[in-house]
């Protein structure tokens, strides 16, 4: 994942490894130091016994132990930090018995998928117990990890990190012939509220027959969103993008006027941290339209940096839609409220400063070696 790639690269006090299963799309995501764990020849069985008979959380197999321990003593590694919450209750065995600090990251899903059961629950509260400190992305998440048993002593917030000399504000025009662009950029998935926001188009076009939508990701929902679309009779005026890379997503920003994000909590109990989209574009200046959901209230305020409305709420998304373009005024108040909020709390090069940090405090709850 992008955001997870700026924070590891961006690195420079300290001289991380990368150790993952596989190695995936290295043109889009370079990076010198990866060392691969070896996975079991098993694995097959640990889905089929633990997912499909038991419903328990998976967890690593001695052979991926001994290979993830030959690699940490090799790097010689001091901290470990694991991302996403479900990869350290995989690691649990591993985190019991761990030479170094380990630091786990929640990012969203990971805090209310799959956390049910009692099996999970008590996985969950031994790794929070022998973890020095767990990461969250947003408020919201610490919360959500507080309820989950997590000490909130132990919970550090430490966000996605924009990077400015990349996301930077443009000041817009209003365009001619009232040609808005309107673009919402994601994953296809249910919790992306793209319904919603083809509602909302639909009703928006009556008024403004030259407004176009681009859906800039991709994903298992395409084929019934872009079914939608004809069936609001706004096929011709939606673009699904597809997955585009950082320049292409850029220009995308910098060319629309709103950016709509109507984040909602599916019945699977997935929720957002802070989306990272939303951030760029609030960087960029964008006026952005979206939910009180998960941690999006902590980086827009409604009528400062950007408008909030309520989930699943279509009208109450058009209905903005068409206050701000008829107020440019507010338009423009709006997107430098959002890039100085992005400015302030988000910015790539502060939060990495934070997460070194928060390195270093770990490496002083190091395990003896007596333990």
């Amino acid at each position: 994942m992008l955001h997870v790639y700026r924070q590891v690269a961006g690195l420079r006090r300290v001289s991380p490894v990368v150790l993952a299963f596989k190695r995936e799309n290295s043109d889009r995501f370079p990076f010198p130091k990866i060392r691969l764990v070896r996975r079991s020849r098993f694995r097959w069985l640990r889905r089929v016994w633990n997912v499909q008979i038991r419903k328990t959380p998976q967890q690593a197999y001695p052979d991926e132990l001994d290979s993830i321990r030959r690699l940490l003593a090799a790097e010689r590694c001091e901290v470990l930090h694991i991302y996403f919450g479900n990869n350290g209750v995989f690691w649990l065995p591993l985190i019991r018995r761990s030479p170094v600090p380990v630091i786990v990251s929640f990012h969203g899903a990971d805090a209310g998928v799959s956390v049910a059961s009692k099996t999970a629950r008590r996985l969950l509260a031994e790794m929070f117990n022998l973890c020095p400190v767990i990461l969250a992305r947003s408020n919201s998440l610490a919360a959500a990890l507080a309820e989950l048993g997590c000490s909130p002593g132990k919970i550090a917030i430490q966000r996605a990190g924009i990077p400015l000399s990349t996301f930077h504000y443009m000041h817009r025009r209003r365009p001619e012939k009232e040609a808005w662009q309107l673009l919402q950029a994601c994953r296809l998935i249910e919790k992306k509220g793209l319904h919603s926001t083809l509602h909302a188009f639909a009703a928006f076009c009556a008024k403004h027959s030259h407004a176009r939508l681009t859906i800039a990701g991709d994903g298992p929902l395409r084929e019934s969103l872009e079914q939608l679309a004809v069936k609001l009779g706004v096929a011709e005026r939606v673009f699904f993008a597809g997955f585009v890379d950082q320049l292409t997503l850029l220009a995308l920003y910098q060319s629309s006027h709103f950016f709509v994000h109507p984040s909602e909590q599916p019945a699977d109990g997935d929720r957002e941290g802070i989306p990272n989209s939303l951030l760029e574009a609030m960087a960029t200046g964008l006026s952005c339209i979206v939910t009180a959901h998960g941690g999006i209230p902590e980086a827009v305020t409604h009528m400062k940096s950007g408008i909030l409305v309520g989930e699943s709420d279509p009208e109450g998304i058009n209905h903005w839609l068409e206050c701000l373009a008829g107020d440019d005024a507010l338009r423009e108040s709006l997107g430098r409220g959002a890039a100085a909020t992005i400015e302030a709390n988000f910015d790539l090069i502060g939060q990495i400063t934070k997460l070194e940090e928060i390195y270093f405090n770990a490496l002083s709850q190091r395990p003896s070696s007596s333990s």
